[in-house]
């Protein structure tokens, strides 16, 4: 291989004029001057010097190699690269120690301040690198030095021939030692960030960014043409070296353009590189979900500030004059609370601008949603949902890629929550983090989504019917009451058809029985009558509640209150006398068996005393989108439910006396003697819109 790599580099002869000093040591005894008799054209000497011609290096035109003009000839080049080679191997390093020089980035100014006359001409360079190339079998492990020398060469600031030579010399060095090739593809990917703005070396033009990023990727193309074997070598240095979700945004956008480009040049990557974004795009998603979680209120309430700025697209004085006025308010008291807000934006930009350009790179995909392609793209993007966005339940904007496209067919939206449902089933080989997981996708899918249509709607809702009901049938007898760590994957089925059902109550109706004054638009109007519900809706519901595991108790009491007011105006049950009972009851009471020791709760940090662990918690993936760049991609007014209670029901501030009067035909209400007035919380930020 080494052969046919340095075979596709040809020197054509030259005429040879009079010595030329030499750019290494002067001593001739390793590679000294050439005499009289030495020359085989030796008149040359005896020319005038405006009759002497510069010596050309011509490269093999089949591999796009182009000429070079160059004060040194490259015959002189090898002599001098092969006496240095030779000299190393004997122990005598001054030449192969002069030769690495060369490649030194710095190298014309370090040799000036040393007042050396030999550092050459820049253009010098190029011919030393064809040496190197035929004689790249030499370049043996005892060689390490010169080889990372050599991968410090700048080799994008100087000119489209140098970088071409210079990627076939890298070709030779990965034929000659296996090692080489990971060596010569980690400086590669470290270039990405070296072509963000326009530079040069002495003796060449300045090279903008554009066209540094085109040799750089055609050298890429190359040398993973020429090993394919290095293309999983290239995935996982371009994983390794991916931005930390502190650095800018301008450096990580600058860094996917590298990816895109890469992903273009190399197919059989381009799954894997898509996967790649996505993984750090939601792990960049999940930091700020919790970082919002965790920060106090008035840090959360100035990052939207901020937000607020930049939704508005004021210009860059309001964005300063917004960012000082945060960190003036108090330079001792907010000085860190500035910084974290700070931090925190810089961080939603990142994510917003690689939200912005997902989109972006998928849409086109998506314009004829029956095509082939269209089809593939969403199995593709549906197995990526499935291997990297599902397991993080955390994550508030990545999934939206999947509930765009979703909506552009019912092929694809049944695709979407098929797959949820068989992760979501009991018998379900998945994880059950996991399996709650695609329960909450799903809850959230089939409530958002406004093109979800009703028969889906019923088809989903007793689909979870089913799974409370066989969940409830299997854990009756042992079930000593409730406990969200025993039985999180039932009350995650229970908490999904709440939350569908404070949304989308009007499709479990049977909508031709309703009577004809109720005004399907008008959600108040159903106010106060009895409805048609689908079948099993009311009984299956009741059967669950009044069980032994409860599912009142340990589901979110944001989702628990809302369905509570929406069922008891709606006419469906009256749940109130088992909230109120349900605050009587200690939920740790259940947990003492199992962790009678004491152990475990060292190990997790658990206490009895602090009962918020014991309920589901709240948290649905499709809650509303906050970036102010990217949703521009969503046609939110067509596509997505929001949160809109009726102002009907929030009259009242309590259940008060007149509900418990009015008519009610659950048998729950009859047996319930006395009714203890209960505050009625409505849906608050952390709960509904969130929902």
């Amino acid at each position: 291989m080494a052969s046919a790599a340095r075979s596709r580099v040809a020197a054509t002869p030259v005429h040879l004029s009079s010595p030329i000093k030499p750019i290494l040591r002067k001593t001739a005894s390793v590679l000294g001057t050439r005499s009289r008799g030495d020359n085989p054209a030796g008149a040359d000497e005896d020319e005038p010097p405006t009759k002497r011609q510069k010596k050309t290096v011509v490269f093999n035109e089949a591999l796009n190699m182009v000429k070079e003009i160059s004060s040194k000839s490259l015959e002189e080049a090898k002599r001098e690269v092969k006496q240095a080679l030779e000299g190393h191997a004997r122990g005598d390093d001054e030449d192969y120690d002069n030769l690495k020089d060369l490649f030194a980035p710095n190298h014309r100014k370090v040799a000036h301040e040393e007042g050396r006359g030999d550092e050459g001409k820049p253009q010098d360079l190029i011919v030393y690198v064809v040496a190197l190339s035929g004689y790249a079998p030499m370049l043996g492990r005892s060689c390490s030095g010169l080889v990372r020398s050599v991968l410090r060469c700048s080799w994008l600031e100087r000119d489209e021939p140098f970088s071409r030579a210079y990627t076939q010399l890298l070709a030779d060095l990965s034929s000659v030692q296996g090692s080489a090739l990971t060596q010569v593809l980690a400086m590669t990917v470290d270039k990405f960030t070296e072509t963000k703005t326009t530079s040069s070396v002495p003796g060449f033009p300045p090279v903008d960014p554009e066209t540094k990023k085109k040799w750089l990727h055609t050298g890429i193309k190359y040398l993973l043409d020429v090993f394919p074997s290095g293309s999983p070598i290239m995935l996982n240095l371009v994983s390794s070296k991916f931005p930390y979700t502190e650095e800018s945004k301008t450096t990580h956008m600058h860094y996917l353009e590298h990816l895109l480009r890469l992903k273009k040049s190399r197919p059989e990557l381009e799954r894997d590189i898509m996967e790649l974004i996505l993984s750090r795009l939601v792990k960049l998603d999940v930091e700020m979900t919790l970082d919002l979680e965790n920060d106090d209120d008035e840090t959360t309430r100035a990052v939207l500030r901020q937000l607020e700025v930049e939704e508005a697209k004021n210009d860059e004085e309001d964005d300063d004059s917004d960012a000082d006025s945060v960190a003036s308010d108090d330079e001792d008291d907010l000085s860190e609370q500035a910084k974290r807000v700070l931090t925190i934006k810089s961080k939603l930009e990142t994510l917003d601008a690689i939200m912005d350009l997902m989109f972006s790179i998928y849409d086109p995909l998506f314009e004829d949603p029956d095509s082939p392609d269209a089809i593939e793209a969403f199995k593709d993007l549906l197995s990526d949902f499935c291997n990297v966005i599902l397991p993080h339940l955390k994550s508030r904007h990545t999934q939206y890629l999947l509930f765009k496209f979703a909506m552009k067919s019912n092929n694809f939206m049944e695709m979407f929550l098929g797959t949820l449902l068989n992760i979501a089933l009991p018998e379900s080989t998945q994880p059950p983090v996991v399996k709650q997981a695609a329960v909450a996708y799903l809850a959230s899918f089939t409530a958002r989504g406004a093109k979800v249509e009703s028969h889906l709607v019923k088809t989903i809702v007793g689909t979870l019917l089913d799974y409370i009901d066989y969940q409830r049938q299997r854990k009756h007898s042992t079930c000593r009451g409730p406990n969200v760590r025993q039985y999180a994957l039932y009350y995650a089925y229970f908490q999904g058809l709440l939350y569908i059902f404070c949304f989308r109550w009007r499709d479990l109706l049977d909508r031709e029985s309703l009577p004809p004054s109720l005004d399907w638009d008008d959600p108040a109007s159903f106010i106060g009558h009895q409805l048609p519900w689908m079948d099993g809706l009311k009984e299956r519901m009741r059967s669950n509640i009044i069980s032994k595991l409860n599912p009142l108790k340990c589901c979110s009491p944001v989702i628990v209150d809302e369905f509570a007011r929406l069922s008891h105006h709606l006419k469906l049950m009256y749940i109130y006398p088992q909230i109120e009972m349900n605050k009587s009851i200690n939920l740790s009471q259940f947990c003492t068996t199992t962790y009678a020791t004491g152990g475990a709760l060292r190990d997790t940090g658990f206490e009895f005393d602090n009962e918020k662990w014991t309920h589901l918690e709240a948290c649905f993936p499709f809650d509303p989108f906050q970036l102010p760049l990217a949703r521009r991609w969503l046609d939110l007014q067509r596509n997505y439910i929001s949160w809109s209670p009726m102002a009907v029901l929030d009259r009242d501030s309590d259940s008060g006396e007149d509900d418990n009067e009015e008519d009610d035909d659950d048998s729950d209400d009859e047996e319930c003697d006395e009714q203890v007035p209960i505050q009625e919380d409505t849906a608050t930020d952390d709960g509904h819109e969130s929902g």
